[in-house]
């Protein structure tokens, strides 16, 4: 008897365990949800109504810099969007019915105010309306090239232009592709995790874990993780705007308000709605008879007190994640997106001395606002591309492609620079990256190669 009531108290606190970690990963909406559904089951549960008019003074004030940074970032639609120095005038690609835009309008939106050419423009304009429901890119490249009469690698760069964009994984040929783009964009240097998605996708499929660590070499416990990172990415990351108003639906769910230099870190509790335990069930569970309906009583009562602590759990965890993230991104936040740093989940991890799994589902899915825009929680995951010469500063990607930018705009144009002769130049910066990656990192940014750049005398 003993040995059974042991093992349903390790049962009950796994399955504790389990919900804890679900409701951390939830989003402001998924929360909110998650609280309705639950609701709708729980009959002792009774959410608090939060009209506006109704909204405790804590609430209106975080309601109003919500609106404060809406009204003063007019950019805030459009993530990742660099600052420009001018007010070029949007043109007809810009659909202002927002509560109308599609997966095509929210990519076009990204790309309005790049400085492609004409015809580059139409091309972009072209591939991204060819994209499936998905978001992937069904046609060969060869269809654009004739379209437009251009060669295929010209075609091959405009996508991988499109590749760049949001959500990651957008504009891929493959389910393969598709994730490969989302880990290299969450700064997943995991080779492992590569290799699983480039030679066992239909292994993880059949949850054939064994076999791959034999394959792999690895141990089970490595391949568990990297099935679990594979597992959390999405596989089709354009169905949203398929099925909802994609825009219309993203709430941050932290908000930073930048004040004389601090900073005040706001987690947006007033999307979802609070509960309360309703007092006449209490008063019934402690006067009832029927041992049933007091057990079920109790049970249902416990179910919603451990809800309610899981979600002061995850406002707490979010808040500690918050404040050390702006810590450590502080030059970001007061000087804007091209000053973030290098960052991976382990440097989070060991300032906070928690699990790389908790802070993983800490950000998950999450946005942020703040004064330079909304940006995925998991944006500010980048892995380091180099460091500065004579300092122990690492770089980010964009960082280095700003340094590549500098030499390219440098360069005798009669002579320019190949691949190799650029990456032999940020060496002089203590930046040590191969022909390959300059080559990826001019690509990305719609740099002609060396002969494209070329003007002849």
């Amino acid at each position: 008897m003993e040995q059974y009531i042991e093992l349903s108290q390790k049962q009950g606190l796994a399955q504790h365990m389990i919900q804890s970690m679900e409701i951390l990963q939830m989003n402001a909406l998924e929360l909110e949800s998650y609280l309705e559904n639950l609701a709708l089951e729980n009959p002792v549960m009774e959410l608090d109504e939060r009209g506006r008019e109704d909204l405790p003074a804590q609430q209106e004030e975080l309601q109003r810099k919500l609106d404060w940074l809406e009204s003063t970032d007019l950019q805030n639609r459009v993530y990742y969007q660099q600052e420009r120095g001018d007010d070029s005038p949007e043109d007809n690609w810009h659909d202002q019915n927002w509560a109308e835009e599609s997966l095509s309008d929210y990519l076009l939106s990204q790309i309005l105010l790049s400085g492609f050419s004409g015809q580059d423009r139409s091309i972009l304009k072209f591939m991204i309306l060819s994209l499936d429901e998905r978001g992937y890119y069904p046609d060969e490249l060869s269809v654009a090239a004739e379209a437009y009469h251009v060669d295929v690698p010209h075609i091959e760069r405009l996508l991988k232009v499109i590749q760049s964009l949001n959500p990651a994984g957008i504009g891929a040929r493959s389910l393969e592709e598709c994730l490969l783009l989302q880990i290299e964009r969450g700064g997943s240097t995991h080779k492992l995790t590569e290799a699983i998605i480039k030679n066992h996708l239909n292994d993880i499929a059949r949850n054939h874990l064994p076999h791959i660590a034999k394959k792999l070499n690895a141990s089970m416990e490595e391949v568990t993780l990297a099935c679990e990172e594979i597992r959390r990415l999405q596989p089709k990351p354009g169905s949203a705007f398929y099925s909802r108003n994609y825009l219309q639906y993203i709430t941050p769910d932290v908000i930073i308000v930048t004040l004389e230099g601090s900073f005040e870190i706001l987690i947006n509790e007033y999307k979802y709605p609070g509960f309360h335990i309703s007092s006449y069930y209490q008063d019934m569970h402690r006067t009832i008879a029927d041992k049933e309906a007091k057990a079920y009583l109790h049970e249902k009562i416990r179910q919603a007190r451990w809800v309610s602590s899981c979600i002061e759990q995850r406002a707490s965890t979010l808040a500690r994640v918050m404040h050390e993230l702006v810590q450590l991104q502080n030059d970001f936040f007061l000087r804007g997106t091209g000053y973030k740093r290098p960052m991976k989940l382990s440097d989070l991890a060991d300032k906070l001395n928690l699990h790389e799994s908790t802070v993983s589902r800490a950000l998950h899915g999450k946005y942020l606002q703040c004064h330079w825009g909304i940006f995925p929680l998991n944006y500010f995951l980048t892995c380091a591309a180099g460091k500065a010469a004579g300092t122990t500063q690492e770089k980010t990607p964009e960082q280095v492609k700003a340094l590549i930018k500098t030499i390219v705009d440098g360069e005798d144009k009669q002579n320019p620079y190949s691949d190799q002769a650029i990456s032999e130049k940020l060496l002089q910066h203590d930046i040590h990256i191969s022909r390959r990656t300059v080559n990826k990192y001019r690509g990305e940014m719609n740099l002609p190669d060396k002969n494209g750049r070329k003007i002849w005398g």
